[in-house]
């Protein structure tokens, strides 16, 4: 039964209703969910565990890789433990006060991994197109500043619209057809205008993708003209390697995020909504479980770190890739 306060017509709590259509599967969905969950807190575990362990990884590309993981952590905890509870205990009221807080965190940490992969990309740039100088222009002090600067970036945009949120009227029910809290998911349960809200969620999201996104575009630009001059094939290998890694994180962050944002403003009447959803859910897991995985695969120093761990063994110092 929805409960509302008489005063302002604000619900008392939610209705997070799963996978609508796929209700009777929510058992077996919760299966590859929880296993790509399982990997992503162990994998971003012990990279932040190695990063602050091996005095060889101390350097500012892993620092930034060091926020990625953390980023990742924030982002699956904030939306896959509610979800197992809806898949497996039918556990699916959420307080309105804790939906805004979830919706927040999910929004938040999402802009901040936009902002790291970026901070991540102009890392590459000035490695590869001002290696004498690296060490000096990304210090410790600069390196904390722009992550820092990514956070709070996220936060004073998020909060805007978390108001926005909170002021509605809600009179269309308080079910969500959702595994957790999206913003537009909640405020299509408002019976007030959310245009505002509309327009103030694309502006966010072209605010941090458009910005972050055009900044990778430009590096990876000036760091393919970099490359192209090398005259060692050696070389050539060597810097194009070293980016690997960090071209697969973008890829596994912004294509999920790509579909599924077009496909809510082009593809609503077309693409069930059991579709959206599960992509939607893909898009916050996919990154957080895969990046360690192509990480220590891709990455001499971590995967020689990972070889020695069991050893016992540290301070073994790694060139640079």
């Amino acid at each position: 039964m929805l409960m509302l306060n008489q005063t302002d017509l604000t619900p008392v709590s939610f209705i997070l209703n799963g996978i609508p259509g796929l209700e009777d599967m929510h058992m077996w969905i919760s299966f590859p969910f929880c296993s790509m969950y399982a990997v992503a807190v162990v994998g971003n575990c012990g990279l932040l565990y190695l990063i602050h362990y091996e005095d060889s990884l101390h350097r500012p590309m892993y620092y930034f890789l060091a926020m990625l993981s953390l980023t990742d952590l924030f982002i699956c905890s904030s939306t896959i433990p509610k979800a197992l509870c809806i898949f497996w205990f039918h556990f699916k009221e959420i307080s309105f006060d804790g939906c805004l807080v979830q919706m927040f965190f999910i929004h938040t940490f999402t802009g901040m991994e936009s902002g790291v992969l970026m901070l991540m990309a102009l890392d590459r740039y000035i490695a590869i197109c001002y290696p004498l100088r690296y060490s000096t222009i990304l210090t410790n002090s600069v390196i904390a500043k722009a992550g820092l600067s990514t956070f709070l970036r996220g936060v004073f945009l998020i909060i805007p619209f978390t108001i926005l949120t909170k002021c509605l009227p809600y009179c269309r029910g308080n079910i969500i057809p959702h595994t957790y809290c999206d913003h537009m998911s909640v405020a299509k349960l408002s019976c007030g205008n959310i245009k505002v809200n509309v327009i103030y969620c694309l502006t966010v999201a072209l605010l941090i993708g458009g910005f972050d996104i055009l900044c990778i575009t430009i590096s990876y630009t000036m760091i393919l003209r970099a490359v192209v001059s090398l005259s060692s094939a050696d070389a050539l290998h060597k810097a194009f390697s070293t980016c690997t890694a960090h071209i697969c994180a973008i890829v596994f962050s912004y294509s999920a995020a790509f579909f599924s944002f077009f496909s809510h403003r082009f593809g609503a009447h077309t693409i069930p909504p059991s579709c959206h959803i599960i992509v939607a859910n893909i898009y916050l897991l996919l990154s957080p479980t895969m990046n360690p995985i192509v990480y220590g695969v891709k990455t001499k120093q971590i995967h020689n770190c990972v070889i020695r761990i069991p050893s016992g063994s540290k301070d073994i110092k790694f060139q640079s890739k």
